[in-house]
């Protein structure tokens, strides 16, 4: 459980000082990654949505065996971004850079699912625990 813990925590810091920026950069993103963005409200609505995601992870770590199933749509989170980058590099719509940049969600995907899968662990021994003391 410490794992999930410590895994998570990690998460949502990083996630948070990476993207708090984003809501002052709006005007510099298309100049450093054409075109420039001509929807503000999905541009800071994503950022908005994402910093909630966040949120979310630094929840978990408070107790990973009680928001396990949290864990599941957090493994999905990490892993809709890194296909649809592989896809558009794939298909030539986007370049390696963009690749590169998916490889912290593609490292706390993997690390996500060995979270869920020690968790278990400690969620299996929390319940025979309780199941003891009601015995």
């Amino acid at each position: 459980m410490k794992f999930a813990k410590v895994i998570f925590w990690c998460a949502g810091a990083w996630g948070v000082l990476v993207l708090t920026p984003m809501y002052f950069l709006y005007g510099k993103v298309g100049k450093y990654s054409p075109p420039a963005p001509t929807h503000p409200e999905f541009y800071y609505g994503f950022v908005g949505v994402t910093l909630v995601w966040q949120v979310a992870f630094l929840v978990i770590p408070t107790d990973p065996a009680r928001y396990r199933p949290m864990i599941i749509p957090s493994i999905i989170e990490k892993l809709t971004y890194v296909v649809a980058v592989v896809v558009l590099y794939t298909q030539n719509r986007t370049c390696g850079l963009q690749l590169s940049a998916a490889s912290p969600d593609t490292l706390l995907c993997l690390l996500f699912v060995i979270a869920l899968f020690s968790t278990r662990r400690s969620l299996l021994t929390r319940v025979n625990e309780v199941n003891s003391i009601r015995g």
